[in-house]
């Protein structure tokens, strides 16, 4: 298939050039292997990696990951234009409609002095457009395959907002240290489903406290993660600065070796 090269190309070229990568005949044969499923992974990391481009503030990096974004989007909609099902216009149309419709303060005649009522208006809309009559529809909207973590805060702001939440921070307090007390006796019993249902009920509830204090769950998390990392990093080259090795090591010696490093950061 022919394709004129550039030195400069747009949104419409990369729509052409998944096209000839998924021709039938003269395409790629990996690229013409490919369906929703087997590259479903590919689209969750390069969303990832725009994720890190931002939190590193690397426009650079951030510009070459949106076009990988991209690149899944468009790929993802050439293998439906192919089915007949819908083609990136059909795409852009509906999501151009969707912002129309959820900024009637824009678009249309209704009156939003205020973020909160902007959000209240796109919470409505939202219930309307997507045919959903309960709160429970509501929340079986909330996508089953996010970060749980994620998941957790979304679905427990949105029950807050019809009132099935805490008055404040303290009540939900209160009920982390209830949940991690149930954890405690499910570990006594040595019971590992009971186990495994009392951490769910642990970690939902500390993402409520996440939630009243204004904080990402998920973000927190990461940076946990991050902070154990530099403070594992800090304790092994303690370690070696002591000749100590620490996979021959006792627990109470690297314990000692931890919280030299955790005092000291």
């Amino acid at each position: 298939m022919a394709f004129e090269q550039k030195n400069n190309y747009t949104f419409y070229d990369l729509v052409e050039i998944i096209k000839v990568l998924r021709n039938p005949d003269s395409g790629c044969l990996w690229d013409k292997a490919q369906t929703h499923k087997s590259i479903r992974q590919e689209f969750i990391e390069e969303t990832y990696e725009v994720i890190e481009a931002i939190d590193n503030d690397d426009k650079e990096l951030l510009k070459e990951e949106l076009g990988d974004v991209l690149l899944q989007v468009v790929f993802h909609t050439e293998i439906e234009t192919e089915n007949g099902s819908f083609n990136i216009d059909d795409v852009a149309d509906g999501v151009c409609k969707k912002l129309i419709i959820r900024h009637p303060h824009i678009f249309g005649n209704v009156e939003a002095d205020t973020v909160d009522e902007i959000l209240k208006n796109w919470d409505n809309i939202k219930m309307q457009t997507k045919s959903q009559k309960t709160q429970s529809e509501v929340l079986e909207g909330v996508s089953k395959a996010l970060p749980s973590l994620m998941r957790s805060q979304k679905l427990q702001k949105k029950a807050g907002k019809v009132g099935f939440d805490w008055a404040d921070i303290h009540g939900a307090m209160d009920k982390l240290k209830e949940e991690v007390s149930e954890l405690d006796e499910a570990v006594n019993e040595d019971n590992q489903s009971h186990i495994e249902e009392e951490l769910g009920d642990v970690l939902f509830s500390a993402v409520n406290i996440a939630r009243f204090a204004h904080i990402d769950a998920e973000k927190t998390l990461y940076n946990a993660c991050e902070k154990f990392i530099r403070r594992f990093t800090a304790m092994e080259q303690s370690a070696r600065q002591q000749n100590i090795i620490i996979e021959k090591t006792d627990l109470d010696t690297l314990n000692k070796l931890w919280e030299n490093v955790k005092n000291n950061t």
